[in-house]
């Protein structure tokens, strides 16, 4: 038979069609890893994306050429019935916890006593994040098996659903001719970034599902899910830690079992610190608690490992956790603990504000008694009633909130709470706009909203006055000695000294420094007006835009709409505020009293299209000491700057001040230009 004819020459096209699927996909693994693990990609996302269809449309037209490790299989598996269980050739034991320095330091005595040394003890410690201990099992250089920790001993198989996450090498990563392990066991901790568990609750929210209670309970659950479809859906990452068995050349300390597991592909967290004595370990654990919320993934404390692995196996374990190794933990962000009480604040603008009142419990290492519910159905949405036991948290400088009910501990005694009809305050009405979550007293008089106004206008990024806080306010305003904030510039020495723990040097201090901030920056003034949507930024915005008080009163909506980033709800509440006849005259007063807002051009000129920094995007990580991290954001946003919060291949300059963490390392491998603060007010007041 001829050597042309379709029998002959069909073999040799599946042989092409088999080499460019092997080709694609020993591809899409190496950049995997170059983009997942080493964070350093060799091609676009886009090229990426091409390949990536290449091989599916190849693996659909030809399904006898299916593997399961293929990079197109990450999008889940059909349901199972129920999760198989394993047992661990090694157990997975958990780490004993240490509370306090002191602790540490005893953990390190015990490995010296055990060991039988004096000499100081090397460790490699590294971030305890707060996720879902997994084992991986890799034959041949696959990935044949995947579980959850379980009880240590044993834990369910979740190999599908494992593969479907984009930071687990389904194939090792192994230099030309060299073999992978014949077999590989890798432990890691499964999680959810920060950023993607707010955008997964927002979807979950549109689509009428709960939110999760945190990125933990997120994890987990979509690691359990029998249908792997669904977890190919929630944005899983995981970072590896250590192993079980292995067969091959076994790395002689915990820091080159890591570079060596981060050689064949695994994700390897950047803030390992490796060979450390036990007092850079305590530094190491004070930095790491430093920079915990300006992660976009939760930790909870320190792991601390000794790092000669011949040490780790003369000292051995006891009963559930090995003697080399502890988790140093930081103090809780969610605690459990009773609503007492829900009460109703009013602020500034009339909102009502459901606040519980709780059993106090120490989150963070604050003592939390209060925790805003937000809204009537934010309490509906959560059903939360006073008696609930519930979980509240605190992270950061956030205010607390309650994330969830307890509902197995209800006892039937719990009571519903209802949002008054009238002010709780000043008894007035109490209306709640179409579209709005907020019920709002509509008493502009309302005592409440006079003292929260006038707070806001003696608050930093406004007239920042030192001295007036929250109970000086209160008595001022209950003693009906001022009714607005212009009244404050009217104060004197006799006034303030007849008032509860004023006395006379009290007194004259804060006249003193109500008269010495009369020259006020535009933009702080405007802010300090509270102006129903204006904060710092969009007062930033008004002041860069009309450059006097005057045009910025007399703005029409459609002006006020043609600044980019003021919408029409922005600009319809900037221009009921200046209508009304009662704050132009307070405005007025203002001015008469001597206070003269002004042009701080290292602010607003910035602000001018020409700026360099125009469209350019920035990442802030470390200390700044020249201004605020807060500050530094308002001023290159005022320049038509962006502010992101993770570096990525978009990123045009990262801002670095003091300990600038792992930002800095990932912005060098990108070749993004690092700047210092005096670059960076170079480039901003150019």
């Amino acid at each position: 038979m001829p050597k042309n004819t379709p029998e002959s020459s069909r073999p040799r096209t599946i042989e092409v069609i088999r080499r460019e699927i092997e080709t694609l996909r020993r591809e899409l693994h190496h950049h995997n890893y170059r983009y997942h693990v080493l964070d350093d990609p060799e091609i676009s996302d886009a090229e990426y994306d091409r390949k990536l269809r290449r091989l599916m449309d190849l693996e659909a037209a030809h399904p006898e050429l299916a593997d399961p490790d293929s990079p197109s299989v990450r999008v889940g598996a059909p349901p199972l019935e129920r999760f198989e269980t394993v047992r661990h050739s090694i157990p997975m034991l958990s780490l004993d916890n240490a509370f306090s320095d002191g602790d540490l330091l005893d953990f390190d005595r015990r490995v010296k006593r055990h060991l039988g040394v004096q000499d100081e003890i090397r460790y490699t410690a590294e971030p305890k994040l707060d996720g879902i201990a997994v084992e991986l099992v890799y034959r041949g250089g696959r990935l044949a098996l995947a579980s959850t920790r379980g009880d240590g001993l044993t834990g369910e198989v979740i190999t599908e659903n494992v593969r479907t996450i984009r930071t687990v090498p389904l194939v090792l990563q192994t230099p030309k001719g060299d073999a992978p392990p014949t077999l590989l066991e890798v432990r890691g901790e499964v999680f959810i970034g920060l950023g993607a568990f707010k955008r997964l609750n927002a979807n979950r929210l549109k689509n009428d599902l709960p939110p999760f209670a945190n990125p933990r309970n997120a994890a987990a659950g979509s690691l359990r899910q029998l249908d792997s479809r669904i977890t190919a859906e929630r944005p899983l990452e995981i970072f590896c830690y250590g192993m079980g068995r292995i067969e091959g050349e076994i790395p002689e300390s915990h820091w080159e079992m890591l570079e060596y597991l981060k050689r064949l592909g695994f994700r390897i967290n950047p803030l390992v610190r490796p060979r450390i004595k036990i007092p850079e370990v305590l530094d190491y654990y004070r930095e790491l608690a430093a920079m915990r919320h300006s992660l976009d993934y939760d930790i909870d404390g320190t792991v601390v490992k000794v790092d000669d692995i011949d040490l780790q196996r003369r000292l051995g374990a006891k009963s559930r956790s090995p003697r080399w190794a502890l988790a140093y933990k930081f103090e809780a962000v969610q605690e459990t603990t009773r609503v007492l009480s829900i009460e109703v604040q009013v602020g500034r603008t009339g909102a009502l504000t459901p606040v519980a009142r709780l059993d106090p419990v120490s989150v963070g290492g604050v003592t939390v008694s209060n925790a805003t519910l937000h809204n009537e159905d934010e309490i509906r949405r959560k059903d939360v009633r006073i008696g609930d036991t519930v979980l509240v948290q605190r992270a950061g400088d956030v205010i607390p909130e309650v994330v969830k009910v307890i509902e197995s501990r209800r006892t039937g005694e719990e009571t519903v709470f209802q949002m008054p009809g009238r002010c709780p305050v000043c008894d007035g009405g109490v209306e709640r706009n179409a579209g709005e979550a907020a019920s709002r007293c509509m008493n502009m008089n309302c005592p409440a909203q006079i003292k929260a106004r006038i707070r806001h206008f003696a608050a930093k990024g406004a007239f920042d006055i030192d001295g007036l806080g929250a109970k000086l306010v209160n008595q001022l305003v209950e003693k009906e000695i001022i009714t607005s904030y212009a009244d404050l510039f009217h104060l004197d020495e006799d006034t303030l000294q007849g008032l509860e723990r004023m006395g006379p040097k009290s007194a004259r201090n804060l006249v003193e420094a109500i008269q010495s901030g009369k020259r006020i920056p535009l933009r702080r003034f405007l802010y300090s007006l509270g102006i129903r949507h204006v904060g710092e930024s969009v007062a930033g915005l008004l002041a860069v835009h009309f450059q006097s008080l005057e045009r910025t009163m007399a703005a029409s909506r459609e002006e006020l709409e043609g600044i980019e980033g003021v919408g029409p709800e922005i600009a319809d509440s900037i221009r009921h505020f200046f209508d009304q006849e009662e704050n132009r005259k307070t405005i007025q007063r203002i001015l008469d009293s001597g206070v003269e807002p002004f042009l701080d051009f290292a602010y607003e000129d910035a602000g001018k299209t020409d700026s360099p920094i125009a469209g350019k995007v920035f990442v802030l990580t470390g200390t700044l000491t020249s201004m605020t991290r807060s500050e530094a954001k308002k001023r290159i946003e005022s320049a038509g700057g962006k502010v992101t919060g993770s570096v990525s291949k978009n990123t045009d300059y990262l801002v670095a001040g003091d300990k600038p963490g792992s930002k800095l390392k990932k912005a060098e491998t990108l070749d993004i230009q690092v700047l210092d603060e005096a670059k960076l007010a170079d480039l901003l007041y150019r």
